[in-house]
């Protein structure tokens, strides 16, 4: 009996699919999303062969320069994802970029400060105006809402009135964090650029180390967990995406690679996917987001966590205003412009909820390519700033209108799906909220007696 029901479990099970991308953590919506990436790419690169004679969209140059062009949007959405999960929204980001851009370029120009010291000088401010935005958000109760558009009026005008709504350049030095590309090593005669082919390795070791230690884990903590061939395809497909993606890099034109920008967003990437999964903070994040009242009742310092994620959002914010000032060689009076709407549909996009409490960095990031190879797509094809402006539109009201009318159809809602963590359930009326543990299923509403309609 034992070992019929043991060949049963072995068998094929379509949850075992939506454990490929995720170790059961993934949701439906972004494994969606994802494919919807992958379609785009192949359809453009079809449509660019068709009508420009070669595929475009997966040359190397092309890749290199989405990463170029988009990296700060995706450091945007890294900070906004984790507002959104709270219930909020930031609509100051772009304003705040700009304006740090300017400070930073006026004190290298005026003041002749170092470069290294402009980008600490850059982050402070960052930190300045996210804990003045965050105090009026978390201790005196004005929503992110008003705080954020106030400072989007406020940080607009301050960004032309420090520059004289002139464009300030910016030193050569400084230009690496945003046009800059791994070096090169002239005494090894290859035809690819070496230190972006390593991380391409690192890449993959990473992946392989992880899903070993993922199994590892499950096992000795008697989880279940899913077959090997689901492992090994997943090991498989994602080195075969990061070996060529590190060779089309690695093979663009002479003397450009990786660029620098990316390398940040990658760090960035790795760090924040670290706090949201595997720390106390990132848990309160989501206990917060998915129901404030429960997650105060079980000692979550809720204006805490409220004022820390509105400065990180400021912080990152003033680093994608560095990165684009770096590449575009001067700060200017229109820098900044819409990239806080480029954020929010990305994290939307990406799979995270309206009403707050879910979403991940890894789905913005996913919903954050879309968007940028999108547009790309579209202007390799000729197509103007109207067209990409409607379309851009259409798909981030499908992309929130489909689990919309899920739940309003009393259907599964596809984010809930694909958010919800498989481990122990819990029982709302019985079980007591306990914000340490890993396996709080997100999606999961708790009642609670009532709200204090004063925090906002």
């Amino acid at each position: 009996m034992t070992t019929d029901t043991t060949a049963t479990k072995r068998g094929f099970h379509f949850k075992d699919i939506t454990k490929m991308f995720g170790g059961g953590q993934s949701t439906l919506r972004q494994f969606g999303i994802l494919g919807s990436l992958v379609v785009i790419l192949v359809v453009f690169q079809v449509l660019t062969w068709i009508v420009k004679g070669t595929g475009l969209t997966l040359s190397s140059g092309n890749l290199i320069n989405v990463v170029n062009q988009y990296s700060y949007i995706l450091i945007l959405a890294i900070g906004m994802v984790m507002v959104i999960i709270m219930g909020h929204i930031d609509l100051s980001v772009g304003s705040v970029a700009a304006f740090t851009g300017i400070v930073v370029a006026k004190a290298m120009a005026d003041w002749n400060l170092p470069w290294p010291l402009g980008v600490l000088l850059g982050l402070g401010v960052g930190v300045l105006v996210g804990a003045w935005q965050g105090f009026w958000v978390a201790y005196v109760g004005v929503p992110a809402f008003i705080v954020t558009l106030a400072g989007m009026l406020f940080f607009r005008g301050a960004n032309q009135w420090v520059g004289d709504s002139q464009s300030v350049p910016v030193p050569q030095g400084f230009k690496v964090i945003g046009a800059g590309y791994l070096p090169e090593l002239p005494f090894i005669p290859v035809p690819f650029n070496v230190f972006t082919m390593l991380l391409a390795l690192l890449g993959v070791a990473w992946i392989v180390f992880w899903e070993i230690r993922t199994r590892r884990v499950q096992h000795k903590m008697g989880a279940e967990t899913a077959p090997l061939w689901v492992s090994v395809t997943k090991v498989v497909l994602i080195s075969a995406v990061i070996l060529i993606a590190g060779w089309l890099f690695a093979t663009g034109r002479e003397g450009t690679s990786f660029p620098i920008s990316g390398i940040i967003l990658l760090a960035l990437v790795i760090l924040y996917s670290f706090i949201t999964n595997n720390t106390v903070f990132g848990r309160h994040i989501y206990a917060v987001g998915g129901n404030r009242q429960a997650a105060r009742l079980s000692g979550v310092k809720d204006r805490w966590v409220d004022f820390f994620v509105m400065m990180n959002m400021s912080v990152l914010a003033s680093l994608a205003g560095m990165i684009y000032v770096a590449r575009a060689t001067a700060s200017g009076p229109q820098d900044g412009n819409g990239w806080e709407l480029d954020a929010i549909a990305s994290v939307f996009i990406g799979g995270a909820a309206v009403s707050g409490g879910i979403g991940t960095v890894i789905g913005s990031i996913i919903g954050g390519l879309v968007m940028a190879f999108l547009n790309n797509g579209l202007a390799l094809l000729g197509a103007g700033a109207d067209v990409v402006s409607m379309i851009k539109g259409l798909v981030l009201l499908f992309a929130v209108g489909v689990d919309v009318w899920n739940k309003q159809q009393g259907r599964p809602s596809i984010i809930g799906f694909l958010t919800r963590r498989f481990g122990r359930k819990q029982d709302p009326a019985t079980d007591t909220f306990d914000p340490t543990k890993t396996n709080y299923p997100t999606s999961q509403k708790y009642e609670a007696p009532a709200v204090d309609e004063t925090r906002g």
